[in-house]
């Protein structure tokens, strides 16, 4: 009797045909329906991409963390064969290359300038400032008519203003870096476009850099043009790369965060209330299990192979591309009981919402402090916070590198 390895079956079928990725999604609190299917019946499968590309898509919780935790899987988007985003994004990154797309000890040289300025305890220090901006914006919010627009009020502002602040950027210059970095990260941005406000974005960090040199700053750009830039152990554009990476990082991810997690609680009152009057232990859990199951960098972490590997059965060759998908790594049932469930008791949460491995995001202390302060402050404030609009008018945004909500309407 001759038996059959599904995979390798899946791996033939799939180069024939391979399914779309970013796939559609049905509910728009929820990853696509297809990668649950794909877990279950084809964990390591070919999709294609936008340039026609097919790279394997890795689904499965524990073979996403293999692929981030293994060395042998490049992040260089320089590489042959690394799955790009989109046009855009590939014109991006070969105009500015950030430390993230770089492996070691090029990726750790960099990484290291910036630790000092992400530790737990570094961040933990920044608490009143995040607090005094909170209440800032949530006291003018209030001054408001209603409806008022939640992320344009609050789930914007905030992260941008503290990650000007923990940077040195001006936050007066804020229309300016945000219209820019939501056209750096939509995928149907025109590579020409995306190209100019790469150079006019990068030109403003040189500019910020460049003020430095002549007059010192106590901020992480002053610190790190002092210690690097000076010394010559970085250059100018090195130093506004680096804050280039930040200044988008910085502010994207937990804006999105605060808006998708204040429309989930909304629609988990019980849970919200658990999040507005929790102790702080309860508070973070909570946290915890809203960056995993709504995973906002939704497009998969991305490498390519630099020789064979074996994963979860299969045979990863040299120089074929690979995205490890932890938007569904989140939402495995191997891994997370009930994963599609808001539960704030897990007793277990390892999400990868952050990636896992050397390239585990940096920022993360930060964007934590950010969301156990927003959500509980919001939702004392307002505590009859409510959706102001029907569920079918919210738009989401599909097309960004970071998903999220682009305005929700919200009353009290």
């Amino acid at each position: 009797m001759t038996t059959t390895n599904p995979i390798a079956s899946q791996r033939r079928d799939d180069e024939i045909d391979p399914p779309r990725y970013p796939m559609p999604r049905g509910c728009p609190l929820d990853p696509p329906a297809d990668l649950a299917r794909l877990r279950a019946s084809a964990p390591i499968s070919r999709v294609a991409l936008w340039d026609g590309s097919t790279p394997w898509l890795i689904t499965r919780y524990e073979d996403v963390r293999a692929v981030l935790a293994d060395r042998r899987f490049s992040s260089d988007t320089e590489k042959a064969g690394y799955p790009p985003t989109s046009a855009a994004q590939l014109v991006r990154r070969r105009s500015t290359r950030s430390f993230i797309a770089m492996d070691d000890p090029e990726h750790a040289r960099y990484r290291r300038m910036l630790i000092s300025e992400f530790t737990v305890r570094h961040i933990a220090g920044l608490r009143p400032m995040v607090e005094r901006v909170t209440h800032e914006l949530l006291e003018a919010m209030a001054a408001r008519a209603t409806p008022a627009d939640l992320v344009d009020a609050f789930a914007l502002p905030l992260p941008s203003m503290v990650i000007c602040q923990l940077l040195g950027v001006p936050y007066a210059d804020h229309d300016f870096f945000q219209e820019h970095s939501r056209s750096l990260l939509d995928i149907t941005t025109e590579p020409d476009e995306a190209l100019r406000r790469n150079e006019e974005l990068r030109g403003y960090l040189v500019e910020l850099v460049a003020r430095r040199e002549a007059e010192p700053t106590d901020d992480l750009l002053g610190r790190l043009t002092e210690r690097r830039v000076r010394t010559r152990e970085l250059t100018r554009d090195e130093a506004a790369s680096m804050g280039l990476l930040l200044l988008i990082a910085g502010h994207e991810t937990t804006a999105n965060m605060i808006g998708l997690g204040t429309l989930t609680l909304l629609r988990h009152q019980e849970q919200a209330v658990r999040m507005r009057d929790g102790e702080p232990a309860v508070v973070n859990a909570a946290v915890e299990e809203l960056l995993r199951l709504l995973t906002v960098t939704h497009i998969g972490r991305r490498r390519v192979a630099t020789e064979d590997v074996q994963i979860g059965g299969m045979t990863i060759r040299a120089g074929e591309g690979v995205i490890a998908a932890n938007e569904s790594a989140n939402r495995d049932p191997a891994e997370f009981v009930h994963p599609d469930e808001l539960d704030f008791d897990r007793e277990t949460n390892h999400h990868v919402a952050f990636g896992f491995g050397v390239h585990q995001c940096l920022g993360q202390p930060l964007a934590r402090l950010e969301l156990q302060v927003a959500y509980p402050a919001l939702l004392r404030r307002f505590p009859r916070l409510r959706v102001a609009v029907p569920a079918e008018e919210l738009q989401f945004r599909n097309n960004m590198v970071v998903y999220g909500v682009h305005a929700l309407p919200v009353a009290w």
